[in-house]
């Protein structure tokens, strides 16, 4: 399980990331401050992180999925095999979101020249990457230097 919550203030790393739930488990529950509750898959090994939200018709509102990195990362996505819009929200070791992109639908998402021209690259490292609907953090006030509070399994 994975709780996130909104913060008024920056917090120091060790305050970001707690531990409690199942460290094995591929689901996380999110909750950001009085906003709808995420109901979160977790994309922990690279092979997850490739795969993320590909090939998928349909992701539920208020739903997506969290990349969880082992050390700082500045890798750019892309929407090849994404079939829906998404927004990512880059988050920091300190749980403070560095950077929020909206990623609209290729036209051909099977098309590897076409996703390679649609690049999406944070403004700064990063280790985290939450993935939801398009819209979602505009839809619910989340923006920019934003605090969350992570509490991942066996973290």
């Amino acid at each position: 399980m994975v709780g996130l919550m909104a913060l008024p203030a920056p917090s120091r790393a060790q305050d970001a990331v707690g531990t409690c739930g199942d460290a094995n488990s591929p689901y996380a529950v999110v909750q950001i401050d009085t906003f709808p509750r995420l109901d979160l898959e977790l994309a922990r090994t690279s092979q997850e992180h490739q795969l993320g939200l590909g090939d998928r018709e349909y992701v539920p509102p208020d739903s997506g999925m969290l990349f969880v990195y082992q050390s700082p990362s500045t890798e750019s996505y892309w929407m090849y095999h994404t079939l829906i819009p998404l927004s990512i929200a880059w988050i920091d070791r300190n749980g403070s979101i560095v950077d929020i992109q909206d990623m609209p639908r290729l036209n051909d998402p099977y098309d590897q020249q076409e996703a390679g021209r649609h690049v999406y690259t944070p403004s700064g490292a990063y280790w985290y990457a939450l993935e939801v609907n398009e819209g979602w953090f505009v839809q619910h006030g989340v923006g920019v230097g934003q605090q969350i509070v992570f509490c991942l399994g066996g973290a």
